[in-house]
């Protein structure tokens, strides 16, 4: 029987540069010889893959109320849980999550204001007690965000086109669940350079990964 694998996820608001760690730690994974899945939320599943379309791209969702935003994400992480997560962890893979329950308990629960014991209901609900062993919180002030993102020279999608507001209250909010949860969740500077954060982030892998 193998054992158990290792969840790592990856928060912070657009334009912190999370898929590029994700990235160089998955690489890095690999040629030390750990079997590694990368997934993204919303995704990962075919069913999360329409909800990502509806919830980022999809005309329909230019309207789309909050709660239900939030039923959206949980649906999806509920899939992909089942679907590919749990699957993969009872195999002994290092699964690397773009994103998890953290960004509904920020998004949802504090930037758009939905009550916070209702998120955290529907998020339990969701993982059912599947969590993140390590979280990897890439953080930076708004202002600089807005203008990775801006200067990326794309098309925003339905949240990145949230004001500025909205997501000084996503940063607060990271920084605050963080807080609550210092052993899980590691604060990183997102401005330091790409290198620099890789070996970071990799002095906190590594001794958990090679204690199994």
């Amino acid at each position: 029987m193998s054992a158990p694998g290792t969840l790592i996820s990856f928060e912070g608001s657009e334009g912190c540069g999370k898929s590029t760690q994700i990235r160089l730690l998955r690489s890095r994974l690999e040629q030390d010889g750990h079997p590694t899945e990368l997934m993204r939320e919303p995704g990962g599943t075919p069913i999360g893959e329409s909800i990502r379309h509806l919830l980022q791209h999809a005309p329909e969702g230019a309207s789309m109320a909050s709660e239900t935003e939030l039923l959206l994400f949980a649906a999806s992480r509920a899939q992909l849980v089942r679907e590919k997560i749990q699957p993969l962890l009872s195999s002994g893979t290092i699964v690397l999550l773009d994103r998890f329950l953290d960004s509904t308990t920020v998004y949802q629960g504090i930037a758009r204001g939905l009550p916070k014991e209702s998120v955290a209901a529907i998020n339990a609900f969701a993982v059912g007690g599947t969590l993140p062993h390590l979280t990897f919180l890439l953080d930076m002030d708004a202002d600089t965000a807005r203008c990775r993102i801006l200067q990326a020279g794309r098309e925003l999608d339905r949240i990145e086109s949230q004001p500025l507001a909205f997501f000084q209250k996503v940063r607060q909010g990271y920084l605050d669940l963080a807080a609550s949860a210092p052993d899980r969740i590691h604060i990183l500077d997102a401005t330091l350079t790409q290198d620099t954060l890789h070996q970071h982030i990799w002095s906190l892998v590594a001794p958990r990964i090679h204690a199994l």
